[in-house]
């Protein structure tokens, strides 16, 4: 059996890349006179490789308080980073989480619109005296940053990613009542790209910002009792220059857990793969809690299939029998166009992993010791 030192996905995906003390890493310097370092090594095509120091963006901590779940919060992040490769090719780029915008502005484009107190605020003003207060859509608004290089020595932002999570349910407190409103889609689908455009206009004044083009994202996050993350549904890039997005486009990408209950056409092939699979478990191990799946579909097709296995057991002989034989199911049960990830944990952690890759015959395993 095959065995990896395995690292979080979202690492991947935030960092894409693994320090390197070997003579192959670059140490080039910046536009803004600093010195960074690029690593020598590229996970995959799909990743980002990223500038050390590693710099955090000023508004990281704010999307832990601002969406709904953590499904919400990592996708709302790694999402961006899909969509932005459309615009910002990871062959020719370098990932930097967002520095252009404070988190004082943040604050302040996330509350509601004042005249007088918050002139910035991107959310409706609450209205007047004994008015019912409109909905509160924008969530939270994440930065990307993407550096090119300019020459053999040094690197220069040459674009910038925006995700605005959008809120579809808005949840009041009043008097210790708690209450929520739906949020149509055409609202969010207005008031998101007002936001957007309003927002490109104001980085277009920050420093070295005129002629870098700027993507948007519109994330529409899933109310508090989804165990789903949320996606995007939009996006659009403004020019060098110009302060407005000119085209939008649709995203068509959906998380379906399995087993469906009354899934539609497009869900069925692959649910019906699952609880085979699921049922292939529950006979040769009864004493586990539960198998869950998470599919991730852009358009008619599924592109990852994400399992959770919890188990009871704790014997090391029985973690490596168990994950063998669902090894074996993965083969047989899905097919090899998908990626498909199966973590086993239990009350003492994480137990094993395994993980096949799309196209891959065979899936890499790691039991946790």
């Amino acid at each position: 059996m095959k065995r990896f030192w395995w690292i979080p996905a979202s690492i991947l995906l935030l960092s894409a890349c693994v320090p390197s003390t070997s003579n192959e890493t670059e140490v080039i310097g910046t536009e803004e006179v600093e010195t960074a370092i690029i690593p020598s090594m590229q996970l995959d095509d799909q990743f980002y490789r990223t500038l050390l120091p590693y710099k955090q963006s000023a508004t990281r901590g704010k999307i832990v308080n601002r969406l709904n779940s953590r499904y919400d919060i990592e996708e709302a992040e790694k999402g961006l980073l899909r969509l932005s490769q459309n615009q910002f090719s990871p062959d020719d780029y370098y990932f930097q989480e967002g520095q252009k915008i404070t988190d004082e502005e943040v604050t302040a484009w996330l509350n509601r619109f004042d005249a007088e107190n918050n002139p910035t605020g991107l959310n409706a003003a609450a209205g007047g005296e004994g008015e019912i207060p409109p909905p509160e859509i924008l969530a939270h608004v994440i930065e990307q940053n993407y550096l090119v290089r300019t020459n053999e020595d040094t690197i220069r932002l040459g674009g910038v990613s925006v995700g605005l999570a959008l809120n579809s349910v808005y949840y009041t407190d009043n008097n210790g009542i708690s209450n929520e409103q739906a949020i149509s889609q055409e609202q969010l689908d207005s008031e998101g790209k007002r936001m957007a455009n309003e927002i490109v206009t104001r980085l277009r004044q920050k420093e070295g910002m005129v002629d870098i083009p700027i993507t948007v994202g519109l994330f529409r996050q899933k109310s508090r009792s989804t165990i789903t993350a949320g996606t995007y549904f939009t996006y659009g890039t403004a020019p060098g220059g110009q302060n407005e997005i000119g085209n939008w486009n649709a995203i068509d990408e959906e998380f379906v857990i399995f087993p469906a209950t009354n899934p539609e056409e497009k869900y069925r092939e692959m649910d019906t793969s699952f609880r085979n699979f699921k049922q292939d478990v529950e006979e040769y191990f009864s004493n586990f809690t539960s198998v869950i799946g998470t599919g991730f579909y852009q358009g008619e097709d599924i592109r990852k299939l994400n399992i959770e296995i919890p188990i009871q057991f704790y014997g090391s002989a029985e973690v490596i029998g168990f994950t063998q034989y669902l090894t074996g199911l993965v083969m047989s049960h899905f097919p090899e166009n998908i990626q498909v990830e199966i973590d086993i944990n239990s009350v003492n952690g994480a137990e094993a992993l395994i993980l096949r890759k799309t196209n891959q015959t065979e899936p890499v395993v790691h039991i946790y010791e």
